[in-house]
């Protein structure tokens, strides 16, 4: 009787690294293979898209930014104590592969497959690498890269994959654009899977002070935080823009394909949602990244063409009322943007990993 080969996804507690994590494993179970969610518990309560046949395994991982002076004296005897955990688990049941997805949580897993010399693979979702994925770079056999180019250590060759998108996204990949003209346009406003301040202190009164005959045309759809959801809708309602303000979007790709344009946080898994579908955007880095590894996602659409991007310090009203409206009275020029997005985009970023872990397994 022959076993089907297992693989160890490690990835940590945020939706940057779950979901294409997540993606990844859907498709090896559809290969036939098993798959093992390595985690902590913080990342366990992100794990409720993945299919009930990925084996969750919640281990000991810490990391030095969060609690006080005891708790950041425990983190090396938890971490120490996770991968010894990991590596019984892989004794007992070895892997023919581990990829690890960034975040502390990924640490156990990675460092187990090491000392086992377990093939071995990262994907890091951001043009810069985060700490961990850092740290395992020179340590594992192959690094994919979710955004291109990625920085890397010297001596490290990366593989550009992309990052893995949801179905829903991919079903409305390079979606037909309607370019902006004299008739309903949508501008759809996101600040991270948690909204952000700055889209809502600066993008309402932007859009309020465009032109007339530009404003009385825009419909808006802008994600907020809990705080500023009241503010946000009192603003448009009173300046008489026709506005959906949520704290969540269920329906993101549905609101991007109908767009004209999009303004956000330059996460990866957004770019990467934006220029598959393939839509203008202007990309608002978070200020605070300490690699500035959201400049770093959106270089590629830029520099191509795709579209512009604010620094924070840039981003103020009047500036911002310039921009939008510059590119909601260029037809063409944004025509030739959505075109460009799409050119940037990786559709089968979930096959290219796929590729990667059956070559890094081999025969099985």
């Amino acid at each position: 009787m022959t076993t089907s080969p297992l693989m160890i996804i490690a990835a940590g507690g945020t939706g940057g690294h779950m979901f294409p994590a997540q993606a990844l494993a859907e498709a090896m179970l559809e290969k036939g293979w098993r798959v093992r969610l390595s985690t902590d518990a913080r990342g366990a309560r992100y794990t409720s898209g993945f299919p009930d046949a990925v084996e969750v395994n919640v281990v000991g991982s810490a990391t030095f930014a969060r609690g006080g002076i005891l708790a950041k004296l425990a983190v090396p005897f938890r971490i120490l104590g996770g991968i010894a955990a990991a590596k019984w688990r892989m004794l007992r049941d070895r892997p023919a592969v581990v990829v690890g997805f960034g975040g502390y949580p990924t640490i156990p897993a990675m460092a187990a497959a090491w000392v086992l010399r377990v093939p071995r693979m990262i994907h890091e979702q951001n043009g810069v690498l985060g700490r961990v994925n850092q740290l395992f770079a020179k340590r594992v056999n192959k690094v994919a890269c979710g955004t291109w180019p990625t920085a890397l250590p010297k001596g490290v060759t990366g593989e550009h994959t992309g990052n893995p998108v949801r179905a829903a996204v991919l079903e409305r990949a390079a979606a037909p654009y309607i370019p902006p003209g004299d008739y309903p346009m949508s501008i759809v406003v996101l600040g991270g899977s948690q909204g952000a301040r700055i889209m809502s202190d600066f993008v309402p009164p932007a859009i309020s002070a465009l032109p007339e005959h530009i404003r009385r045309n825009v419909r808006v759809s802008h994600q907020a935080r809990a705080e500023d959801l009241d503010r946000v809708t009192k603003y448009y309602a009173d300046e008489v823009i026709s506005a959906d303000v949520e704290t969540f979007f269920s329906d993101v790709p549905d609101r991007m394909a109908q767009a004209q344009l999009v303004i956000s946080r330059s996460g990866a898994s957004t770019v990467a949602d934006v220029s598959i579908i393939g839509r203008p955007a202007i990309w608002v880095p978070y200020a605070g990244a300490i690699r500035d590894e959201q400049t770093a996602n959106a270089r590629q659409l830029v520099e191509s063409g795709a579209a512009v991007i604010m620094t924070e310090a840039e981003f103020e009203v009047a500036p911002l009322t310039a921009m939008i409206e510059k590119l909601l009275t260029d037809e063409a020029g944004a025509l030739q943007m959505s075109r460009a997005a799409i050119a940037c985009s990786v559709p089968d970023a979930t096959d290219r990993l796929v590729a990667l872990v059956e070559e890094l397994a081999g025969p099985t």
